[in-house]
């Protein structure tokens, strides 16, 4: 829909423009992704009650997608500035996970819906409530896999030497506990899943072993 108005934000594929004071316009900068099928998914779990960004698919493209803007830090944002800790935080990650795995696929019903990159960068804390956002990575199949996922891009951040290793240690204590949904199938298949990503760092593939070996120490 062409150039908009001001850029609002960049992360490490999209930049996000004004539209007015209620719509944003999120564009891949490298001209590729399927918003139109993430948009979809995000409809589809917020008429379930999903805490998600509405958005506009008739005025989005495969590269662009016309969503609600949101007012609100990160929850790593938060956390930042001593608004949430960490182990509420889990428990906010946990609980979206779980109310998510509760919507049945839109191909079958038999098959959940999984976001597969849920961390603290991606739920926005509103006034109204935690919204979970960047859906580029939905797919549908078991819960593991996306307790898997969480928890290895946490246990990354924990066993790395950044200053948010302990709270993200912390978070990830909370979020194991039970009723934790993490399977050994999902674990294995997350781990391959990180190591494959061709967004990671040298230094994040190199964490994946020591992460795999944190999760597995919360299991008898």
């Amino acid at each position: 829909m062409g150039i908009t108005g001001r850029l609002l934000g960049s992360g490490r594929v999209n930049d996000v423009y004004e539209i007015d004071g209620t719509w944003v316009l999120r564009r891949n900068r490298e001209g590729w992704g399927d918003a139109l099928a993430e948009g979809a998914v995000m409809e589809h779990v917020r008429a379930y009650g999903y805490p998600v960004p509405r958005v506009r698919l008739a005025e989005s493209t495969p590269t662009e997608l016309v969503m609600e803007r949101l007012h609100g830090p990160t929850m790593l944002e938060a956390y930042g500035a001593g608004l949430i800790g960490a182990a509420e935080a889990g428990e906010v990650l946990g609980g979206l996970l779980r109310q998510l795995h509760g919507i049945p696929g839109r191909r079958s019903a038999d098959r959940r819906i999984l976001h597969l990159d849920l961390h603290p960068e991606n739920v926005m804390l509103t006034p109204d409530g935690p919204r979970v956002i960047d859906w580029s990575n939905t797919e549908e199949g078991d819960p593991g896999l996306d307790w898997g996922m969480s928890a290895v891009i946490l246990a990354q951040v924990a066993v790395g030497d950044e200053p948010i290793a302990a709270p993200a240690r912390e978070l990830l204590d909370v979020l194991l506990a039970d009723p934790s949904h993490l399977t050994e199938d999902g674990l294995t298949k997350a781990r391959r899943r990180r190591a494959a990503d061709v967004m990671m760092s040298r230094r994040e593939v190199e964490l994946l072993g020591e992460a795999e070996e944190l999760i597995r120490s919360y299991w008898p």
